[in-house]
């Protein structure tokens, strides 16, 4: 086999493993982070789903009327729909007094002829409405419907919740930030490094009459491949820590979103290919653009 056949074949062949393992390193910090705050969402949507608006309804409304106030509150977009239906609860005056009486021990029964209490509905409001201003307009629109007596909620806490996710957002936002262009860099700085080996290689092509396209493909496969090996390996480290998390920590699986689990697995795959493709791609052509004595 002559010489240039040989160069042929080393040619892409440099030591990937220290780029694999930089690689997988720094995808599983990047998902690891991704977890976090897939995992902050999921609590943040369970602590929405308790945001709930009562409708007390007039005293000794008939059932045909109390009925149609259910049918009218289910219906509307601002009621929170799972797979089960609306989210919305009836609480008759009755069932209220029985949970007055548990809750404080006082049985006002005793000293009242009449149960104060009415008749109500409890709806779970959709996220999308969860705005101060927003819930403004639905306890103004719910107030205005027949045989609706007092339409209440916890506006502080509504506000609270804003506030706290809006600050939460921004902390996140720049710590991804941060990460994201950091990881960019180390594996640049890596797929570099480890192609500063190959760069008389690549000057020894040039000589021969290699075309730029014909040097740069091997280097940009083999990239592609373990770029995407790396994302897939680190993938799989997330996957373990994350079922092993859910075998040890009671509560831990209530916070899982399968779905965007699996799409953060799948964008830390092309994450992984995709940069080191573009830093291997801008490694070799520096290298292909510079002259002998710059390579010395």
């Amino acid at each position: 086999m002559s010489k240039s056949l040989r160069k042929k074949k080393r040619l892409g062949s440099f030591k990937f493993m220290s780029v694999l393992f930089s690689t997988t390193l720094s995808l599983f910090i990047v998902g690891l982070f991704g977890v976090i705050v897939i995992q902050a969402k999921t609590l943040t949507s369970i602590i929405r789903e308790n945001i709930e608006v009562q409708v007390f309804l007039n005293k000794n409304i008939t059932e045909a009327d109390r009925a149609k106030i259910g049918k009218m509150l289910e219906s509307q977009d601002y009621v929170l729909q799972k797979e089960d239906g609306a989210q919305l609860s009836y609480i008759s005056a009755d069932e209220a007094a029985k949970s007055f009486l548990e809750d404080t021990g006082e049985d006002f029964s005793k000293f009242l002829d009449d149960n104060p209490l009415r008749d109500s509905y409890v709806i779970s409001i959709d996220e999308a409405f969860q705005t101060s201003e927003k819930m403004e307009n639905i306890v103004g629109d719910i107030q205005k419907m027949d045989g609706v007596f007092e339409v209440t909620y916890m506006n502080d806490l509504v506000e609270s919740i804003n506030k706290n996710l809006l600050k939460v957002s921004i902390v996140l936002g720049a710590f991804i930030l941060i990460l994201v262009v950091t990881v960019i860099i180390l594996i640049n700085n890596t797929i570099r490094l480890a192609l500063f080996s190959q760069r008389f290689l690549i000057r020894s092509m040039q000589l021969v009459g290699a075309t730029r396209g014909f040097i740069r493909k091997p280097f940009l496969n083999r990239s592609f491949f373990f770029g995407s090996l790396a994302g897939i390996l680190s993938s799989a480290l997330l996957y373990g820590l994350i079922e092993y998390t859910k075998a040890n920590i009671d509560g831990f699986a209530l916070l899982q979103n399968n779905q965007l689990i699996l799409m953060l697995f799948g964008g830390l795959i092309v994450l992984g290919a995709v940069l080191s493709f573009f830093s291997t791609l801008r490694a070799v052509n520096k290298y292909l653009n510079m002259s002998l004595d710059e390579l010395y």
